[in-house]
Parts: C-alpha cells; sequence; structure tokens
C-alpha cells in the first residue's frame, strides 16, 4: 500500500490519540487539532475514522511484511530465524506503540467488517513468515515434530499477542525487549528437540 509522508504523520497522530483515549477518543476533530489541520484538509487524505484505521493497519502490515522478508531471507537457521522474527517485532513495537493500540484498542474489532477484515490479514502476514520457519526447523531436526506445524503457529501466535497486549495493558510500563527475550527462550524450549 502506497502512503504519502503526510498520511503517514496522520496514521501516526491517530496512533498517539489511541494510545492515549482509546478508539472512542479518536475522533476527526480531535486528530485535526492535533494535526493543527482544518477538518476538511484531513478529508482531503482520509474518508473516514474507519479508513484511517485501516491504512494503519494496512502500513502495519506491509511494515511487517518487508521486516520479516528480510529475516527469511538470512542464511540464519530455524531456531536464529525464529528468534529474529520476535526479536524484530519486539524493537519495532518498542519504537513505535501506537501500532499495538492500533490492534489491541478496546472496541476497534467492532468498529466495522472491514477492519475486522484487515486485522486478520495482519495476522496471516506473521504467519506466512512463521510457518515456513517452523516447517524448515522440524524437517531439520531442530524443532519437535510430534505437533503439526499449524498447531505450533497457534501456540506461539497466541503467546506473543498475548505478551504484547499485557504490555498494552501495562501501558507499556515494563521492558518489551526483555520479556520479549523471555518469552522467545520459553517457547524455543518447547518446541525445540531436546538434545
Amino acid at each position: 500500500m502506497e502512503i504519502t509522508s503526510r498520511q503517514l504523520e496522520i496514521i501516526e497522530a491517530a496512533g498517539k490519540i489511541l494510545t492515549v483515549s482509546g478508539v472512542t477518543g479518536l475522533t476527526i476533530n480531535k486528530l485535526a487539532k492535533e494535526m493543527h489541520f482544518s477538518e476538511s484538509a484531513l478529508y482531503r487524505h482520509f474518508s473516514s475514522k474507519e479508513e484511517i484505521i485501516i491504512a494503519m493497519l494496512n502500513y502495519l502490515s506491509d511494515n511487517i511484511d518487508a521486516r520479516l522478508t528480510k529475516v527469511n531471507n538470512s542464511e540464519a537457521n530455524s531456531e536464529e530465524k525464529f528468534s529474529a522474527i520476535f526479536q524484530n517485532q519486539f524493537v519495532f513495537f518498542g519504537e513505535n506503540p501506537h501500532f499495538v493500540v492500533a490492534v489491541f484498542s478496546d472496541g476497534l474489532m467492532e468498529e466495522s467488517t472491514r477492519i475486522n477484515e484487515t486485522i486478520l490479514s495482519l495476522l496471516f502476514v506473521k504467519i506466512k513468515h512463521l510457518l515456513p520457519i517452523i516447517i524448515e526447523g522440524q524437517k531439520s531436526g531442530i524443532f519437535r515434530n510430534d505437533i503439526n506445524a499449524d498447531e505450533f503457529i497457534q501456540i506461539i501466535m497466541g503467546t506473543f499477542r498475548l505478551q504484547m497486549f499485557k504490555w498494552r495493558i501495562d501501558n507499556f510500563q515494563f521492558d518489551i525487549h526483555s520479556e520479549g527475550n523471555k518469552m522467545i527462550n520459553t517457547l524455543l524450549s518447547l518446541i525445540k528437540i531436546k538434545q
């Protein structure tokens, strides 16, 4: 998805409002004030609040896809790629917590079917990169193969989402890198073949 630099500024401002005020606090009026725009100027870039949220989620999806493609294209083994995918995510979200808010805002999923579909496609981007790593690790004898790769994905993605949700609920107060690394090590201890 191509967005202009001005649209990215609007998305980031919307994310900051979401962080402070939640989805109900994100209004075109409040966003225009935050941007020092008139509402009509804002409407030249996005037609609605829904469009802004969808653009934010699509931008995040494209960003994740590009970053995780680099991880997957590296020469690292499956265990290293597994760790790198999550470390990469924790670094990005640590620098951009408003994107976590966009995914975990109270009421966001009730906003519209289009937003739900966009959140779902965002999850599939992560799965698209993680599933081949799990399968490759199983084939190479690094990861257990007594559990189906798709079932591993459910456990892994659920653990990641819970970690991010806890960080969001705690108002980003704990060190996501440190806690994230603990999560990675715990998951690896569950999925790796014991030597």
